[in-house]
Parts: C-alpha cells; sequence; structure tokens
C-alpha cells in the first residue's frame, strides 16, 4: 500500500522513519509540505516525491491513503478533503477542536465510506496494551476512578513554533501530552459528563512551562483526574481503581496490578514501536481485515471532553 503524507516537520518525519525499510507492503512515496527547501536531504534519503499542495496528492490514483501531521487547526478540512477524493485518511490528534468539526470530519468519512485513523500510538505501549489485557479480565472488579498523568520535553525539544500558539494550542499542553491522557481514561470511563480544569503558567512562550489539571465526572458514574506538565521531563501514568484493586500502567513498559490483601505484582515488558504498529493496524483497518483500535464514538467523545476543559480554563 502506497502512503502520502502531509506535513513533514519533526513528528511527520517520524512517521516516515518508522515504516522506511521496516515493512515492503506499506511505503511513503509522497510527502506535502510548505517548506520543500528544508526537507531535500531527508526526501532524498527516505524515497519521497514532494508537493507543495495538498490537493496534488489526492489527485494521484496509485496513492492509497493519506496521514496528515499537520497543525490542529487544519485537520478537520483537510480530512474533508481526503473523503471527497476517496482516499482514507490517518490525522495526528487532535481530530478537531470543538465537537461539531470532529462530527463534520467522521460524517465525511461515514458518507464516502473510507476509513478515519487518529495517532493514538500510546495505546499500544506494552504498559497500555497489558492494562487493557488485565481490564478485560475484570480483576479489579467495578471501576470506580482514574486517574493519568503524562509529561515530556517535546514541546521545547522538537516542536515548531506553531505549536505554543492559543488557537492551535488551547488550555497549555492539552493539545500535546494531555490528549494520550484523556484518550486513555475516555477509552475506560466513557464520555465526560462534567469537567473542572485550570492551567497555571510559570513561563510563557517561546519556552513555556505550565501546568493543567482536571477533574472529572464521566457519565458512567466514575470520577477521574488528569494532569500534564509543559515541559519537563518524560513521566507517564495511568491507574485505574476499582472495588477489588486496581491497575497502574507506568512509563512505557511497566504495569502495576494492586488487589486486596496480596502485595503489589510489578511486571516490565519489552519496548515496541508504536509509530509502526498504529500505521499497521491503520492500513490493515483500510482493507477491511480489522478495525481501528480508536472507535468513531472515542474519538468524538474525547473531543467533547477536551472542549469542556478549554471551556473550564476559559471561566477561571
Amino acid at each position: 500500500m502506497k502512503l502520502g503524507i502531509v506535513g513533514l516537520g519533526w513528528w511527520g518525519q517520524k512517521l516516515v522513519h518508522s515504516l522506511y525499510g521496516k515493512n515492503q507492503d506499506i511505503i511513503f512515496t509522497h510527502a506535502v509540505t510548505k517548506e520543500p527547501q528544508d526537507v531535500e536531504k531527508y526526501a532524498l534519503e527516505h524515497q519521497l516525491t514532494i508537493f507543495t499542495d495538498m490537493s496534488e496528492l489526492l489527485k494521484l490514483p496509485e496513492i492509497d491513503a493519506i496521514v496528515l501531521a499537520t497543525p490542529h487547526s487544519l485537520h478537520v478540512e483537510q480530512i474533508i478533503a481526503c473523503a471527497k477524493a476517496g482516499k482514507p485518511v490517518f490525522c495526528e490528534k487532535p481530530l478537531a477542536m470543538n465537537v461539531a468539526d470532529a462530527k463534520r470530519a467522521v460524517d465525511a468519512c461515514e458518507q464516502a465510506k473510507v476509513v478515519l485513523g487518529l495517532g493514538t500510538n500510546k495505546r499500544f505501549w506494552p504498559c497500555m496494551t497489558e492494562l487493557k489485557k488485565t481490564m478485560d479480565t475484570g480483576v479489579i472488579g467495578k471501576l470506580l476512578h482514574v486517574e493519568g498523568h503524562y509529561s515530556n520535553e517535546n514541546t521545547g525539544r522538537h516542536f515548531s513554533a506553531w505549536r505554543t500558539h492559543s488557537h492551535e494550542a488551547p488550555a497549555a499542553g492539552l493539545t500535546g501530552a494531555g490528549l494520550h491522557v484523556l484518550d486513555a481514561l475516555i477509552s475506560y470511563a466513557g464520555p465526560v459528563k462534567n469537567v473542572q480544569a485550570q492551567v497555571i503558567s510559570t513561563r510563557p512562550q517561546p519556552s513555556p512551562l505550565d501546568t493543567v489539571t482536571a477533574m472529572f465526572e464521566f457519565e458512567s458514574g466514575v470520577s477521574g483526574t488528569m494532569a500534564t506538565i509543559r515541559s519537563t521531563p518524560f513521566y507517564w501514568r495511568i491507574h485505574l481503581f476499582g472495588e477489588q484493586g486496581s491497575v497502574e500502567a507506568l512509563s512505557e513498559n511497566e504495569l502495576v496490578i494492586r488487589q486486596k490483601g496480596q502485595a503489589p505484582v510489578k511486571t516490565s515488558y519489552e519496548s515496541v514501536d508504536t509509530l509502526l504498529l498504529e500505521i499497521e493496524e491503520f492500513v490493515a483497518a483500510v482493507q477491511g481485515k480489522k478495525k481501528f483500535h480508536v472507535s468513531y464514538n472515542e474519538m468524538i467523545a474525547t473531543v467533547d471532553a477536551f472542549e469542556r476543559i478549554v471551556d473550564s480554563v476559559g471561566k477561571r
């Protein structure tokens, strides 16, 4: 399957490189970038034909699907354009900046009968796949409460300046690390009913230092909290609490299970290439071999929670 990618910045290049030379059945052949002069060497090394306009890419019959690694505010219209061209599309998060636009993107893909995939590669971390397996056994009993935290240094080290603009990143680091936490919590607790959130900024752009915290009531009756800090050393934790115990995913590769009357059990797992795995799963979904791991309902529920957090922060 031949893929075209729109956006060839730091993250777009990581996506292309994740496949290069690793899966002969899936290859990136074309890319769209507004700064072709900046990626000449990279394009040559990865055998990419470069365009400066997405419409040129969409005209190519040999391109089987599109990957979007573009500024957040462009996602919805680009998804709709891909759908109208009959191209399955994989979009990096966030899907949209509000629920209405998220529904428009999903509706366009459903009407065109093309697959829409979303970049939530943290679900493929070993700690998260094992967390799901553990939850499927029912070992912790009825789910009561969920907690999540994800912080990293990507904003200061790798990201383009647009990622810190308020219209691309409302509520500080929520559109970056925070959305991965939100996606994880919603995948277990379901849609959010109520949220209270705050942003505390210690240092402004161009090298922001700020925190986002949120407290949730989910429609399922589960409670929850989340936090993200921009930018501090890498830390990941998703902790699910039930009436019989809890299960906690830590870093990329660790899982801790706690049950009543028993000592905690901590297990470590081997690392995996999450970007390769999510692109391979997207392609499998396009080929009709399996469903993509994030349902459309979950995509919309995550944007809904995101919008609620932004609104809550704006009221403070």
